[in-house]
């Protein structure tokens, strides 16, 4: 059982805002609520960076703009977030019934693994997946084909959990099941329903029903 972290296992927009804020405060801009970043959470800095400033990869001030706002995030990374409702119920059940979990984000391994410990998953996950873990990134397979030789699975036997275009793609490039989180981020990959997963969730425990189901 694998998850995508941000606005999959956990909701991190605050704290992902948080950091654009004080960006823009430390160049005399004002906020910006965070139901107006909030959809472009999943893309991180990139995203972030392109609601709150209007920069692209490559644009003036862009490189210099990204490490300010990295930096702000690495110092309060876990403030504001919290699990999704429902999200700690299902883990504790994967636990019980020894069902082995873990997490494949984009999120590089410097941010993904203190933010895991803050909510005190780090020990619990069989595996952690970060963007810069295996060669390439999703929607690249290898994180996700890096997970499963993790947890000493075949691919097949492995089911994703996502709610970005890139989670789908990577799973069906692995090999894997996977199920869209509608409940999430969503990104800027179009309607949900064309991503083409095996199923869509609205809550966490359907992922138990699509278990139970298979």
């Amino acid at each position: 059982m694998l998850f995508d972290l941000d606005g999959t296992l956990a909701d991190t927009a605050p704290d992902l805002a948080r950091a654009l804020n004080r960006v823009r405060a430390a160049n005399d801009l004002a906020p910006m609520p965070v139901e107006l970043t909030r959809s472009y959470t999943s893309s991180g800095a990139r995203g972030l960076l392109k609601v709150g400033f209007g920069l692209e990869p490559g644009d003036k001030r862009y490189d210099e703009l990204k490490l300010q706002f990295l930096e702000f995030y690495a110092a309060e990374i876990c403030i504001d977030t919290r699990l999704f409702e429902g999200m700690a119920e299902l883990l504790d059940q994967f636990d019980r019934d020894r069902l082995p979990w873990g997490v494949v984000t984009n999120k590089a391994e410097r941010f993904t693994l203190p933010l895991l410990q803050g909510l005190h998953l780090g020990e619990r996950a069989a595996c952690v997946v970060g963007g810069d873990t295996a060669a390439r990134a999703k929607p690249h397979p290898d994180p996700l084909l890096h997970a499963a030789a993790a947890l000493r699975l075949p691919p097949s036997a492995c089911l994703y959990v996502g709610d970005d275009l890139r989670d789908v793609q990577a799973a069906r490039a692995a090999g894997m099941r996977v199920l869209a989180a509608k409940y999430g981020y969503l990104g800027d990959g179009g309607a949900i329903e064309s991503w083409l997963a095996d199923a869509i969730i609205e809550h966490p425990r359907q992922v138990l029903d699509f278990l139970q189901a298979a």
